[in-house]
């Protein structure tokens, strides 16, 4: 954990996911990440869903006021190599089925697969549009129907590539007592966001979701221009695409 990852007090051990709430109530820590982001769970309740039965965790966002949700398969509190998903918010793809991008995909797919697993973790993170928002995300759309990539648009609305803080997911992460995860990322930017904020990443599981007519371009940028372990004709094959169905340490083998 860095400078900018203090350690998270009053974390202390509980028995249950319901003992949560009662321990996170009046609980207030210097935080995760620059951003000094401390979460407490708020609320614990079934969720039988149409890909397995979960529970779902609410936490509250000290920072900027956003309620997130962790949706836990099975027992995983104090558990190593959990099954995790960081999945951010997608109005359009997750809830309106857009073919723009492979946000619902990953969702669905995550879902399904966690439900078959002893245990699993998904965070679905209130990180709209890479973090500038719905109607910012519209801009940014905007302005590709006119040609420009997805990192061309946000920087031409005056944002960063990808304006994600993890810190947030770190916290609800130590906060349900996971030791350490595998997590189910294309994406080389969450795992080092996550093992600077101090949580331990044991390996990878590949989440490639098939492209469509309306979505390729976006996810070749995704890979050419962020990095992701994606692989398209006429990109240069990384090591990390060689990868087996698990990656230990979220680096190549």
């Amino acid at each position: 954990m860095d400078a900018s990852a203090p350690p998270c007090n009053g974390l202390v051990p509980v028995p249950r996911l319901e003992d949560l709430v009662a321990r996170d109530k009046n609980h207030d820590c210097s935080g995760f990440g620059p951003a000094h982001i401390c979460v407490r769970v708020d609320a614990v309740a079934d969720l039988p869903t149409r890909f397995g039965r979960f529970r779902i965790v609410a936490f509250w966002n000290n920072r900027d006021g956003k309620e997130h949700v962790a949706l836990v398969h099975g027992d995983v509190m104090g558990h190593e190599d959990v099954p995790t998903r960081l999945h951010s918010e997608c109005l359009t793809g997750d809830a309106l089925g857009s073919l723009r991008c492979d946000c619902r995909d990953q969702l669905e797919t995550a879902l399904r697969n966690l439900a078959k697993m002893e245990r699993g973790l998904l965070l679905y993170l209130r990180q709209e549009g890479r973090g500038i928002g719905l109607r910012n995300k519209v801009r940014a759309y905007q302005l590709q129907d006119k040609g420009l990539d997805t990192v061309e648009a946000n920087r031409a609305l005056g944002f960063r590539d990808d304006e994600r803080d993890y810190g947030v997911a770190a916290h609800m992460i130590a906060s349900l007592a996971v030791k350490s995860v595998r997590l189910m990322t294309n994406n080389p930017n969450k795992i080092q966001q996550l093992e600077r904020n101090g949580i331990k990443v044991s390996g990878r599981i590949p989440h490639v979701m098939p492209a469509n007519e309306f979505n390729r371009f976006y996810l070749q940028t995704k890979a050419v221009r962020s990095g992701h372990y994606l692989e398209f004709e006429g990109k240069e094959v990384l090591p990390e695409q060689d990868d087996p169905p698990v990656v230990e340490s979220g680096r190549a083998t």
